[in-house]
């Protein structure tokens, strides 16, 4: 009997342990983004952080793009994930406040206290400025109210216990820079560090995954197999990508290889994104990537 009643003892703290270790964690109240949010300064956020590429409808083009009812499934060897309505109406983000926003864009955690699936790239916005964070509210906002939910995704057990995304989060979500760049670095490499490691969330497909879906670091942006399973993704580190920072900035302005091979795959709906930013934007881009070390 004590044997037993000290199993049921220590199943029971065991329980409680793994209650909080998996439990949402909110931004803290000092850490919070405040607005109002600059809709100018975020219409660029919109654009590095690709959010028309996931959350309009498939193919759109031209001002459908920002109608952001939800848009194509993501098919994954973990489930399959559809993006929400993130638009400014009641079906999408009407309700929420800023906090809400923030908290689901830097920690996964939905208004209702729920995780997100990282398939919402919350890995690299955590990485992202509370004033960023603050204008990109902010212009989204603007946009056209949609209405409507598309259907849910169907995620795979055991994946579909969604409470057990807060121990991946204790693996995978750090805010921290992930390229530790020498001091002689130019301001433009830094500038890029922010873009892609943050926003731009360039990792989410050109980084490869251990078994549990998290990014592995040791070999960052050294490209892998494609999410959904539609060939591989390159590697953009200097030696595998072998272009220099023109080219690349330019490719992600015209589109056009440095061999005058065009843009394809899902990296049409980047590019078109990238195309919206500045040269020096891009500049930036270019030069952060040139100095990742392979």
């Amino acid at each position: 009997m004590r044997l037993l009643a000290g199993l049921a003892g220590l199943a029971a703290v065991a329980a409680a342990a793994g209650w909080l270790l998996t439990a949402p964690v909110r931004l803290d109240e000092n850490a919070v983004a405040q607005g109002p949010g600059d809709a100018l300064r975020g219409a660029r956020i919109f654009h590095v952080g690709g959010c028309a590429s996931c959350h309009a409808a498939k193919g759109a083009k031209g001002d459908d793009r920002l109608k952001l009812g939800g848009g194509a499934v993501l098919a994954t060897p973990f489930g399959d994930f559809q993006p929400p309505n993130i638009s400014p109406g009641a079906d999408g983000i009407g309700g929420w406040s800023l906090a809400d926003f923030d908290n689901a864009m830097r920690r996964g955690v939905s208004p209702d206290g729920r995780h997100y699936y990282p398939a919402f790239p919350y890995t690299s916005y955590a990485r992202m400025t509370p004033g960023d964070i603050a204008d990109l509210f902010a212009f989204l906002k603007t946009l056209p109210a949609v209405a409507g939910q598309p259907a849910p995704g169907a995620i795979a057990f055991p994946y579909n216990i969604r409470r057990g995304i807060g121990l991946w989060k204790h693996l995978y979500l750090d805010a921290a820079p992930v390229v530790t760049l020498p001091a002689s670095a130019p301001a433009a490499a830094r500038a890029g560090q922010y873009l892609v490691e943050g926003p731009g969330h360039c990792s989410e497909c050109h980084t490869p995954r251990d078994g549990f879906g998290g990014p592995d670091r040791a070999r960052w942006l050294h490209g892998g197999p494609d999410a959904e399973g539609k060939g591989k993704v390159p590697g953009l580190t200097p030696t595998q990508l072998k272009w220099s920072a023109s080219e690349i900035a330019d490719y992600l302005k015209t589109g056009f290889t440095p061999d005058y091979d065009s843009v394809g795959g899902s990296m049409v709906e980047v590019q078109a994104n990238m195309a919206e930013l500045s040269d020096q934007d891009r500049a930036a881009i270019a030069a952060y990537l040139m100095a990742v070390t392979p």
